[in-house]
């Protein structure tokens, strides 16, 4: 099939936008890698071989390298399962895919220095750093993923995260061959290994989350050494069992239950039930009796093995006076002598508290 010139000059000029468009999506800064065509700098700043790197890298023996890294890191066992370790395995990886490609830009050269730089301090336990090398190979890509990557870098769980800091290590050489390949102006190839690593993020923070140590436990509840249960709060009016409690007073008994479990300091509870003085004395003794042995039953029930008693001592110490002449009036004025009172025997420090009964 034969393609007339302006289909193709319209091919190049549309592969030439969409180049553009993915070198723009990189955020490449650097000034030498955006310029393309004749008038690109060929000098030591757009990364041309000095005779400095020269001398470093010339002469090497690539495949020699390679094998003396893996049998090295190999030998270190467990000594490699950290951060260090990982990041030289994978710039031995990078030396390696770039090797089969034939590439001949100096990057082999470079990752493999690295890979070699890592495992020389792993096995001698000296200059250990974390900082990433900049390369003469390669350009940043992708600021705001470095960005991600170094705030996972600085979790305060961190340094004692191995999958973290294998993930953590790994992105980081892959985000530094990404820049690589955009230094060749290879952007697609470049886009590709960034996504790659956007897509391993969520995995680095699921293990540094993994590694957060639990929450301390809560402290255990303050239950004071008296506790009391207003009577038409706990109680309907002139009721005293179980299926006259009303759902405020199961709700606080409840809650109660749930702190006596989990303190172990309470010795004994002394119940004490309280009446008005509508009624005879005998009535009021047998409802207050009624009503602080129903409370009794209702801990003992929800789990509460401390020691209990109960008492009922009808009108007895009247927390209001009222005179109202009125009988709803007067209900509603006496209702703070309706009342139990829970007195708590504590243990160790809280001991001198109010004992029951007293």
């Amino acid at each position: 099939m034969k393609y007339s010139l302006i289909t193709l000059a319209c091919a190049a000029l549309l592969a030439g936008c969409s180049a553009s468009a993915t070198r723009d999506q990189l955020q490449v800064q650097n000034p030498t890698v955006l310029q393309t065509g004749f008038g690109a700098t060929q000098d030591a700043a757009a990364g041309a071989a000095t005779a400095q790197w020269l001398d470093t890298y010339r002469g090497a023996d690539n495949r020699k390298m390679a094998d003396s890294v893996q049998q090295r890191l190999q030998a270190l066992g467990a000594r490699k399962d950290n951060y260090f370790g990982a990041k030289a395995q994978c710039w031995a990886d990078a030396a390696q895919q770039e090797r089969s490609q034939f590439n001949h830009w100096g990057f082999v050269e470079e990752a493999l220095r690295e890979a070699d730089r890592l495992t020389t301090s792993l096995e001698t336990g000296n200059n250990l750093s974390a900082e990433n090398p900049e390369l003469r190979t390669a350009t940043v890509v992708r600021p705001d993923v470095w960005q991600q990557i170094l705030a996972a870098k600085s979790a305060p769980e961190f340094p004692t995260c191995i999958e973290a800091q294998r993930l953590t290590a790994c992105s980081e050489v892959e985000m530094i061959h990404a820049g690589h390949e955009a230094w060749t102006r290879d952007f697609s190839d470049s886009a590709k290994r960034v996504d790659q690593v956007t897509q391993t993020l969520p995995a680095i923070g699921t293990a540094l989350n993994a590694c957060k140590p639990p929450p301390p436990p809560p402290p255990p509840p303050r239950i004071a050494p008296k506790v009391t249960l207003g009577g038409d709060t706990t109680f309907r009016f002139d009721r005293g069992d179980v299926a006259g409690m009303l759902p405020d007073g199961r709700a606080r008994l409840d809650r109660l239950i749930d702190d006596l479990k989990q303190v172990d300091d309470v010795r004994g509870i002394g119940i004490d039930g309280y009446t008005d003085r509508i009624g005879s004395d005998t009535y009021n003794r047998q409802l207050s009796k009624k009503r602080a042995d129903t409370v009794r039953n209702y801990l003992q029930k929800g789990g509460v093995s401390v020691p209990m008693t109960s008492r009922g001592h009808g009108k007895a110490d009247p927390v209001v006076q009222c005179d109202e002449r009125n009988r709803e009036q007067l209900i509603e004025c006496l209702a703070p002598n309706r009342r139990v009172e829970m007195n708590f025997t504590r243990s160790g420090p809280a001991a001198g508290v109010q004992q029951p009964g007293e």
